[in-house]
């Protein structure tokens, strides 16, 4: 439907369309990514063009990934015509966005890492999260509208009980800073819940190596299954682990951090007996 009108889209709740319209909320995502002309930027779920279109205007080339094909034929409609008139290039790659192959895509531009943006869909945000830091890479910096709940999560501190496995296994890869929160009343239809905006940058060093990290992602899962109980209960198997790691077991997964999941990983990696 290459001549789908926007203002009569309906969002699709399978797709967990939520169509952002405040334009100052808009124009603040765009000033804070500070676009530099050699970027390469890459937006997942376009949608009716609230931050689709901004982005052109303000960076002239952009790409875009949108599964719902009615919204993909419209921008590409878009791409051919007035973009061409307003010397934007606009490249649509109609995939669900879990099945994107960001390898393939940063190798048009090997010396450019990715920024990616975008009005995450709720259904699929942590997924797609975990998607990217297994290409983190290739990235440069996300900046992405999510629920506030899991935001709150993924810059939660040791301590909090927001402090959950996605905190821990975001913080290990990424630097990351909520730069906004965001109304229900700033989308239509308006969700029940509120949104906050996300900057996450990847860390020159991680904090976990690619070596360690299928022992720290494993720790990291089981301590959180039963996040209520004492360490020692639920990681009962690693307790000359907890001890050589300085990790007192009366505490529970929220009240350990990054880098001490870390070294009791490398405790559990040294002893082959005990394997995550």
């Amino acid at each position: 439907m290459s001549t789908l009108d926007p203002s009569k889209h309906v969002a699709r709740k399978r797709f967990g369309q939520n169509f952002l319209q405040d334009r100052m909320v808009i124009d603040r995502i765009v000033a804070d990514l500070h676009l530099q002309a050699q970027d390469v930027v890459l937006e997942i779920g376009p949608g009716l063009g609230a931050l689709t279109l901004p982005l052109l205007a303000e960076h002239k080339r952009l790409d875009v990934v949108e599964i719902d094909r009615d919204l993909a034929a419209y921008w590409r409609h878009y791409a051919a015509n007035d973009g061409v008139k307003r010397g934007q290039t606009l490249t649509v790659h109609e995939i669900d966005a879990l099945r994107f192959h960001f390898p393939d895509f940063a190798a048009r531009s090997p010396e450019r890492k990715i920024r990616v943006v975008g009005n995450l869909p709720y259904n699929i945000s942590s997924p797609l999260l975990f998607n990217l830091q297994a290409n983190i890479q290739l990235i440069q910096d996300q900046h992405f509208m999510l629920q506030k709940e899991v935001v709150d999560r993924m810059v939660a501190k040791p301590g909090s009980s927001d402090f959950s496995r996605l905190s821990v296994m975001l913080q290990a890869t990424y630097a990351m800073q909520c730069l906004q929160l965001v109304a229900p009343t700033a989308f239509e239809p308006a969700p029940k819940v509120w949104s906050a905006i996300v900057r996450m940058v990847p860390l020159a060093q991680p904090q976990v190596s690619a070596a360690l990290w299928p022992t720290f992602a494993s720790i990291v899962a089981q301590a959180f299954s039963q996040r209520r109980k004492m360490l020692r209960g639920v990681l009962k198997v690693f307790a000359p682990q907890l001890e050589l790691s300085g990790i007192d077991g009366t505490l529970r997964a929220e009240d350990v951090s990054v880098a001490q999941y870390a070294v009791l990983a490398q405790h559990v990696l040294a002893m082959p007996d005990a394997a995550a």
